[in-house]
């Protein structure tokens, strides 16, 4: 039941809707003038209304697990008398003729107690929720762009630095090929030399040979 309900609950006794919002509403801000004041409101076999100072202690977040200090504050405190446990237990038997039906509240009526406060703290929660998640789905697809594109910067550059070091050694290899084959055509060099001093060695021996014949006839 809540705050609208409960003035339809009223409002044939009270005479009206009206009346009975106006009587629901100044009964409920008497009761939370005099507990902010520090007064005990007492209502003989319903309860007890009052204000409970609790000291600066030491507490733990539910969702982190960390220890957290409180500070000191005030809270409201309602002790239900001993009628009211007697009948919710049933002990005693609620009285007859006084039944209340409970009825649903017409739309654009009150909307006032805790079952629209906790409905709206939730939405709020879920809200939060949302938004956490979306930040957080945020940052990891960040994070792996991020990385994504690093890793492709070092795949190009380890391409490109072996791609440096191929042509370098094809270059060395190359300059060695061409050395060698220079030297080899220097050594091969002054051995066609030698066969060219040779050759008139040959020559010498043969007019050698023309001339020792010249003589011989000569001679004869």
């Amino acid at each position: 039941m809540n705050k609208a309900q409960l003035v339809e609950a009223i409002a044939d006794k009270v005479g009206g809707r009206q009346q009975a919002a106006d009587a629901v509403d100044a009964v409920l801000d008497a009761i939370v003038r005099a507990t902010v004041a520090g007064e005990r409101v007492s209502v003989t076999g319903f309860g007890s209304f009052e204000k409970v100072d609790r000291p600066a202690r030491y507490a733990r977040n539910p969702q982190t697990g960390e220890r957290v200090r409180v500070k000191k504050t005030s809270v409201p405190r309602f002790r239900a008398g001993q009628g009211f446990k007697d009948l919710v237990s049933g002990t005693k038997k609620l009285p007859r003729g006084g039944e209340v039906a409970v009825k649903k509240a017409p739309k654009g009526s009150l909307t006032g107690g805790a079952s629209a406060t906790v409905k709206k703290a939730a939405a709020k929660k879920a809200t939060a929720k949302t938004a956490a998640a979306k930040k957080a789905a945020a940052k990891k697809t960040t994070a792996k762009k991020t990385a994504g594109a690093a890793a492709a910067k070092k795949t190009t550059a380890k391409k490109t630095t072996a791609k440096k070091t191929t042509g370098a050694a094809a270059k060395k290899t190359t300059a060695a090929k061409t050395t060698a084959a220079k030297k080899t055509t220097a050594k091969s060099a002054p051995a066609k030399k030698a066969t060219a001093k040779k050759a008139p060695a040959k020559r010498s021996t043969a007019r050698k040979t023309t001339t020792a014949k010249k003589a011989t006839a000569r001679k004869s």
